[in-house]
């Protein structure tokens, strides 16, 4: 790629990126905050300050602002534990109670589930809201910084064109459709800190692959085995990612068929296969908990006979509606056009991908000269983002996906590296990236307002 000008560094202040990333990441989340904790009185739904047991006369806390929604589930379960069942559809309350202080005990996977109780109260409800909220802050900016040290892996970090590709990357992060959702007690930011270092663990297994340092790319694998677990924890569609292990596996299984076995080869499976597993486990072991809350003593529950029982797929499609082609109404058709741009992206980026990927920088800096390689690092995650996509068009509430598509790289990638295209030719006038960045801004001040007021779509 060529360099594209100074101009553009200084513009950008390239030579000191996370500098400028933190500078643009507080200011942008000032205003959200300034934009959501002005909206007046307890909102359109009065259920933050009915659940949470705020002031009497109806108004809220500052804080209290940001306790719409499913973070009304996350906060009550954060502080009692899972005391209704349809909560089971939330899992990141098991990561934010580590975070509140006032703890009273653990509860261990045996006795109910697996989450810290401690009492509640106005007081303690304004606690764990602010502690929600400074987590999902700290989160988000984390994650942008993730997200800048993976475009380095996949892009390279030496021109200024490459580094104008993380920077923007990770700033169209920052700006992201999911707007608030990334600054109130939700689970999205951590969700896409904990994905985004998944991605650069495993990207950086690559390159130790392609360095030939078997240590340090088994070591890689997993760690980032362990980041998407727990960000399955977080969210249940963190298991897609674990698309890269059974990749892989399948990869290196049909080497071993035709080239025949090697100690290389097999050693790299067996770390794969366990990388799979320790993913796993971020499904499985709340789904063990909860089996043995609802399955073993005398009322099971109607999901404990199922062939692969299951408590999260009973209550999403249970309590709400979650299920294939469930969505698909009349009435639900201006949630599928505010949905429709993101989903568009999600689709376009992935077949993108899958069409022509580029591997991971070589070690000089540059492309490795296997740039259509089907093994390539943009490939792999083609695949759990155009699922991600599928699903939500057949499966979720459709609205999610412009929050939940926070946590997945490709489509930031996408729109900058066409614009990095353009800028390069100046026959043409392509402002794909100036139209999606506006767009986003506007998006998420919309959203702001909306849900600082209790008003969906949420």
């Amino acid at each position: 790629m060529s360099s594209i000008g100074p101009r553009f560094a200084k513009l950008l202040q390239l030579d000191n990126p996370i500098g400028s990333l933190t500078a643009a990441f507080w200011l942008w989340k000032a205003l959200l905050f300034i934009v959501v904790a002005a909206c007046p009185g307890p909102g359109y739904d009065t259920s933050t300050s009915l659940v949470l047991d705020a002031g009497h006369d109806g108004s809220l806390p500052m804080s209290l602002k940001f306790a719409r929604w499913d973070s009304i589930y996350f906060l009550h379960t954060s502080e009692q534990g899972y005391v209704f069942e349809q909560e089971w559809a939330f899992s990141w309350p098991r990561l934010l109670s580590f975070f509140v202080s006032g703890r009273d005990d653990l509860i261990s996977l045996g006795d109910t589930c697996l989450v810290i109780r401690w009492s509640g109260g106005e007081d303690g409800t304004v606690t764990t809201v602010v502690v929600g909220v400074a987590v999902s802050h700290f989160a988000h900016y984390l994650s942008v910084l993730a997200l800048y040290g993976l475009s380095g892996n996949i892009f390279g970090d030496e021109t200024v064109t490459q580094r104008l590709i993380c920077f923007l990357s990770a700033t169209l992060h920052i700006i992201t459709p999911a707007g608030a959702f990334l600054s109130a007690p939700y689970g999205e930011s951590t969700f896409s800190f904990l994905n985004f270092s998944g991605f650069y663990f495993y990207s950086s297994s690559l390159i130790a692959e392609r360095k030939r340092i078997p240590a340090l790319r088994d070591f890689n694998v997993l760690v980032a085995s362990v980041f998407f677990a727990i960000a399955t924890l977080v969210r249940s569609n963190g298991i897609l990612s674990g698309f890269l292990f059974a990749y892989d596996a399948v990869l290196l299984a049909w080497e071993t068929l035709t080239q025949g076995p090697s100690v290389h080869t097999l050693r790299r499976l067996g770390v794969v296969v366990l990388g799979g597993c320790i993913v796993a486990l971020g499904m499985i072991v709340p789904q063990i908990s909860a089996y043995h809350i609802y399955c073993t003593g005398m009322e099971a529950r109607p999901w404990c006979s199922w062939t692969v029982p299951s408590i999260y797929t009973f209550v999403q499609g249970f309590y709400w509606n979650v299920g294939f082609l469930r969505y698909w109404t009349i009435s639900n058709l201006p949630l599928f056009l505010l949905a429709a741009p993101v989903l568009a992206i999600l689709c376009k980026s992935s077949l993108w991908a899958l069409k022509a990927p580029v591997t991971l920088s070589s070690a000089s800096g540059g492309l490795s000269q296997s740039s259509l390689s089907p093994g390539s690092m943009l490939f792999r995650l083609a695949i759990p983002q155009l699922l991600l996509a599928i699903m939500a068009l057949t499966s979720y509430h459709v609205q999610i996906i412009n929050r939940i598509s926070s946590g997945y790289p490709l489509w930031y990638w996408f729109l900058v590296s066409g614009a990095m295209v353009n800028l390069q030719d100046p026959r043409k006038r392509h402002r794909s990236l100036a139209v999606a960045a506006q767009a986003m801004v506007v998006y998420a001040l919309i959203q702001g307002v909306l849900f600082g007021s209790f008003l969906p779509p949420a």
